[in-house]
């Protein structure tokens, strides 16, 4: 077990351990301690400190939980090593959040007509473990998708050019190479793109619940009883055998560079070796492939919902507020300190688990946000709450990062043997959901953290701060 000191208000020093060279903190609240300390997520804080070039601080966000290399819910930053393992399988996993012009009704949204929408959603989008389509859409290539992203698909006729200013990178890295993908990867990945997944993947159908900073949300569009829709997905089988490829690839080249390197879920390789190159590349195609699954999903999420209501004499608007990545590594710049001072340096941050959240007027921030700051998009679990925040300038401490969820609580064999059916239904309370029970009992809200505890983890540090509360309505999950 990793000792952890208090040094601020939800802030934790991790006990500093033999061979770490840069500091590890995490943001929990008092009462979340020993739940953090059932697993191994503070032991792998702690060896991603060990790593070389890592850069003060490690952190780990309230949904930290155990992962492969650096747990998710975790943020390295180095000055110039790279790890696949630290980014991880799903890369780019992310959420967008669409709003539109629909205000909820009880009678428009009757538990019989979202279970009517959910379904023509399943016959619409494949959904599950290894699902694929028949053939690609219209005009969409693998390598078109690789390569250009979201922007790829806006070019193909797929959404607006106004999109790309509401997803970070603009919806594409331009580092991606399709050549660095091996294929493996590109073979078990042809025909996913635009289709869900399985596990805590989800399309879920919201109302604005509450409206907490009238003037931000009024800003983004948003208000209250207003109808969104979330989805939450990433790369799907590119990014797995991506991460797979290059950590057994990274592990081997490790005595080529003279590094030492705590554990294989953490290979890592100069970023600027021909192996670093090589990885960069691939992840930012991998990158760019869950930009334009999420747009895929999107555009054909607004087809259904366009033609449902139709039939009831109602046009449907769509806006598409924000789009971020989840598991990513990109080049950015920071507050660093260097010899006793503080400086402004390019760092390459590592994100497992963990968003993006640029306070108002960073200079990071996309255009149409620069004002406000951008939406950090914060799902909560099947049938809980979800929330949007925004990044405050204190949040540099943690590489202007907030958590991506609400993080798991216990496994999913755990949650599969101690979940019943009846807790299940009770804690999903009226919420609409596509499977039956022995087919999602590991994503039952119990088995995750509180959504309120892990919020209010940094709004009460100064991190970030609310905007509005989403309730879920209905939720179409993969299995």
């Amino acid at each position: 077990m990793v000792s952890l000191k208090k040094i601020g208000i939800n802030q934790f020093q991790l006990e500093r351990l033999p061979g770490m060279k840069a500091e590890a903190m995490v943001y929990i609240k008092p009462e979340m301690v020993n739940q953090v300390s059932q697993d191994l997520s503070l032991s792998q804080l702690a060896e991603a400190a060990m790593l070389p070039g890592v850069i003060s601080p490690v952190v780990g966000m309230p949904d930290i939980h155990q992962g492969f290399g650096l747990p998710i819910g975790g943020v390295m930053a180095t000055n110039g090593l790279i790890s696949a393992g630290a980014v991880g399988m799903d890369i780019n996993c992310g959420v967008r959040l669409l709003s539109t012009n629909l205000e909820y009704e009880a009678k428009l949204f009757s538990s019989e007509a979202l279970r009517t929408i959910i379904h023509i959603i399943e016959r619409t989008i494949p959904i599950g473990l290894g699902q694929e389509r028949k053939s690609l859409p219209s005009k969409v290539t693998l390598e078109g998708v690789v390569s250009g992203g979201a922007k790829f698909l806006v070019q193909q006729g797929y959404g607006s050019k106004e999109d790309l200013e509401s997803i970070e990178e603009n919806g594409r890295m331009d580092e991606a190479r399709y050549e660095a993908l091996s294929k493996i990867a590109l073979k078990r990945s042809e025909k996913e793109i635009g289709t869900l997944g399985s596990g805590n993947h989800f399309i879920e159908i919201q109302k604005i619940d509450e409206v907490i900073d009238q003037t931000t949300a009024q800003a983004w569009g948003l208000r209250q009883n207003q109808i969104c829709l979330m989805i939450h997905c990433g790369s799907r089988a590119l990014g797995h055998q991506t991460c797979m490829d290059y950590t057994t690839l990274f592990w081997r080249a490790k005595e080529k560079y003279h590094l030492e390197i705590p554990r294989k879920g953490l290979a890592a390789v100069p970023i600027d070796s021909p192996e670093g190159k090589d990885y960069f590349g691939a992840m930012a195609g991998a990158v760019n492939y869950a930009f334009a699954n999420r747009h895929l999903i999107m555009s054909e999420l607004e087809r259904v919902l366009t033609d449902f209501f139709k039939a009831k004499g109602i046009k449907v608007e769509f806006r598409l507020i924000y789009d971020l990545a989840h598991n990513i590594a990109k080049w950015e710049t920071h507050r660093v300190m260097e010899n006793g001072k503080w400086k402004m340096d390019k760092v390459l941050i590592h994100r497992k688990g963990a968003t993006r959240a640029l306070p108002a007027g960073h200079p990071q921030n996309p255009a149409k946000y620069q004002v406000t700051g951008h939406p950090a998009i914060v799902p909560g679990s099947m049938g809980t709450p979800s929330y949007i925040l925004l990044g405050l300038p204190k949040a540099q401490e943690t590489w202007f990062s907030v958590n991506h969820g609400s993080g798991r609580a216990m496994s999913r064999t755990m949650a599969k043997r101690t979940i019943s059916e009846a807790e299940f239904k009770k804690t999903m309370g009226e919420v609409v959901y596509n499977l039956p029970f022995e087919k999602i009992a590991d994503e039952a809200p119990s088995a995750y953290k509180n959504i309120e505890d892990v919020v209010d983890t940094l709004v009460e540090a100064g991190i970030t701060k609310k905007v509005v509360k989403l309730k879920p309505l209905a939720v179409v999950k993969g299995d």
